[in-house]
């Protein structure tokens, strides 16, 4: 009897043992799975515990010097609104309003700085102003431009509910075709913060506007400028100019700082290249976040989608994070801006709107 009551015991526990490594079997099977295909928000849990870890692991962020906040002020407009590029300039050398006529002698031509028209020998030998040539006035006229951006081929959805930096950057790059906008690419670009991370530019450590700019570079955009406005529509017209004049997205940084929209287009009552009081009347954005639904924000749009100036309002907002304070970005509007051209761009290679 003792034999065959330890005999049963026995088999029973093999019957435990062997249930119990097919429940965990079937838990590690389903976690993965859940992982893998975010059921639930899974995967999110799973990539910010890693998150944690590596960041445990890591240590606090440097606090090293990185890319600067430059501030921007609106720049001067001459009559009618259109661009001064020159701005006010002394009189040259010769000029009346330097050296007076005796300095001119026989000089005829245009020259440059104060003075206004052509020069010329008059009866006598005395200098006399001519009218200018009439030249003709900027056409200021509604502009829809963007760049020959592919959604299906450039845009690539952040991997974690964290992860809109380096998905902005990497859209940011693929419209450049400098990477492709695959996972792994994002993973690899997220993967390598600790390269550009500075406790001056992210006061919780990670990814800031300096950082972004930094992993541009690295991928091959250099040039890129993070830059602090007083009014979004500032902002919103320095970043569609650069567009033109480079061929390359800017990056704003949506929601109070806390989320990155890539910006590839606008629309604009003037060409924001000619008139420095264009009224940009919204944009063409890449959303990281898309297809999410945030409970703040809602429901995120298709890579492409034209932002509205309601929508740039209500999502383009201040600078205010809960982590510190930022002296050149708090209250101000902050972009990632490209200041090189692209090989070979022109203002006319942007495409109409759609």
């Amino acid at each position: 009897m003792g034999h065959e009551r330890a005999f049963w015991r026995s088999a029973r526990r093999r019957r435990f043992v062997r249930l119990l490594l097919v429940g965990v079997t079937v838990a590690v099977v389903l976690g993965a799975v859940a992982v893998a295909g975010n059921l639930f928000g899974a995967g999110d849990r799973f990539e910010r515990l890693v998150a944690r870890v590596e960041r445990f692991l890591a240590g606090p962020p440097p606090d090293r010097e990185t890319l600067p906040t430059v501030v921007v002020t609106p720049p001067p407009v001459a009559a009618g609104g259109n661009l001064d590029p020159a701005g006010p300039s002394e009189p040259s050398a010769g000029t009346p309003g330097k050296d007076g006529p005796a300095a001119l002698g026989g000089l005829s031509g245009r020259p440059s700085g104060a003075a206004a028209g052509w020069l010329a020998p008059g009866p006598g030998g005395h200098i006399v102003l001519e009218p200018p040539e009439p030249s003709p006035s900027p056409v200021r006229a509604p502009v829809d431009l963007r760049l020959a951006a592919d959604p299906k081929r450039d845009f690539a959805s952040q991997l974690t509910k964290d992860w809109c930096a380096p998905a902005g950057v990497q859209i940011s790059l693929a419209i450049l075709d400098l990477v492709e906008a695959s996972p792994a690419v994002q993973r690899e670009i997220a993967g390598r913060i600790r390269e550009w991370e500075s406790v001056r530019d992210s006061r919780n450590g990670d990814w800031g506007p300096a950082a972004m700019a930094l992993a541009l570079a690295a991928y091959g955009a250099p040039g890129y400028e993070v830059r602090a406005y007083e009014r979004r529509e500032d902002a919103l017209r320095d970043a569609a100019a650069a567009i033109a004049r480079t061929g390359s997205p800017a990056i704003l940084l949506a929601w109070r700082g806390a989320h990155t929209w890539v910006m590839t287009g606008y629309r604009a009552d003037a060409d924001p290249l000619v008139f420095a009081d264009a009224t940009i009347r919204g944009a063409y954005i890449y959303d990281p976040w898309y297809p999410r639904i945030s409970s703040i924000w809602g429901p995120s749009d298709p890579p492409g989608t034209f932002q509205d100036a309601a929508e740039m309002r209500r999502n383009y907002l201040p600078w205010k994070r809960p982590e510190g304070r930022y002296p050149d970005r708090d209250g101000r509007f902050i972009a990632v801006v490209p200041t090189i051209p692209r090989a070979g761009w022109s203002p006319s290679d942007l495409v109409a709107g759609s």
